[in-house]
This record gives C-alpha cells, structure tokens and sequence, in this order.
C-alpha cells in the first residue's frame, strides 16, 4: 500500500499584509517570503500578461528557497484605457488617478500561481474585475483619499474598506480577486495539491 504524500509546507511568495489577510481564511497556517522581484513592466506588455508572469516570477523565487513546498505567487495589475494604474505612492497620485477612472471602467487582473516544489508542477490562474466608478468630484475624492490613505493600492481605493463607496457596481466571479488573491481557484489548486479544505 502506498503511503499518502503528507501536506506540504505552504508559503505565500508575497510580504503583502493584504494578501496574508486574504489566506488566512483558507489555512491557519503558513509561511510569508519576500520574493524580490524585477517587477518592471515589459515593452508593450498586456495588464493580464505582466500579472501572469509576475505571479509566475515571485513563486520562482521563492520555491528556490523551499523544497517540499507549495508556493503562492499573485499579482494585480489594474488598467484604465489599457494604460496600467500602478500603486500611487502619494496622495496626490492617488487623487489623480480616481479623477481619471470617475464616471468609468477600471479593469483589474488577478493573477495567480501555485508551484509546487516537490514535482515542480505549477497551476496559474488569471482573475478579471471590471470595477464600475461612479462620477466622483473633487472634494469626495479628497475626503477619501484623506481618510483611508489607499496609497499601496493599484487603483488608489481599498474595496474591502470606504472604497467601495466609489463605486456603482463590480463585477467579476470571486471578490476575494479585487483586494488581491483570488481565493476561490487558490482553494481549488490547494485541493488538487492535497491540501484538504474545508
């Protein structure tokens, strides 16, 4: 009889708090590594393939460092027009680009990556929300801006917080995607991995 392979050890590719949170409500227990990685877009790189490989990147980072292990690697990527919203960094940043998604439609990619070190298969997974922004004016975007400091965020909102208040609708398949892992294919790749969830 052969004996089944025991879970692995799971580490998150990722040093985001944002993500952790995320993760926490499929497994009590796992690693955080930082996967330092070249996150410079490529020439003429399409949002949901920078996200992609990206994803990819940082699980390959850190499964160097983690044999017998399963490795979440994620991205996001948002674009207005197709032209990417990167993390503003500051608040003025922050209240340009939600003046400039007012009244329209931000797409976010969500990509994922489970690699797995112990036969190095690796899953991916690629989430796409259309957030719907109602017309903002100046002082709404200054009040929020001011309040919630979405300044580590693409998009400049925080959707689990006062952000969703921008907006008139989302739609997508898994909101878990939007804050920035997408929990249901995550819970579905663990389960293929041997991870038993519930």
């Amino acid at each position: 009889m052969i004996a089944p392979r025991s879970t692995p050890r799971i580490v998150l590719g990722s040093t985001s708090h944002y993500r952790a949170e995320l993760l926490r409500r499929l497994l009590p227990d796992f690693e955080q590594a930082a996967p330092g990685t070249d996150e410079t877009p490529l020439p003429d790189e399409p949002p949901a393939a920078r996200a992609l490989r990206l994803a990819i990147a940082k699980a390959a980072a850190v499964a160097r460092d983690y044999p017998d292990a399963l490795v979440i690697g994620s991205d996001q990527v948002a674009a207005l027009d197709g032209v990417v919203l990167d993390k503003p960094g500051s608040a003025e940043r922050a209240r340009t680009q939600l003046a400039a998604s007012s009244g329209r439609e931000v797409h976010f990619h969500t990509a994922l990556c489970l690699l797995d070190t112990r036969d190095g298969r690796r899953h991916t997974h690629v989430d796409h929300t259309r957030v719907h922004f109602r017309e903002l004016d100046a002082a709404a975007i200054a009040r929020y801006v001011e309040r919630e400091q979405p300044l580590d965020c693409a998009g400049s909102f925080k959707c689990e917080g006062l952000g969703i208040s921008l907006f008139k609708a989302i739609d997508n398949r898994d909101p878990s995607a939007l804050i920035g892992l997408p929990l249901i294919a995550l819970a579905q790749l663990l389960r293929a991995a041997g991870v038993e969830l519930p």
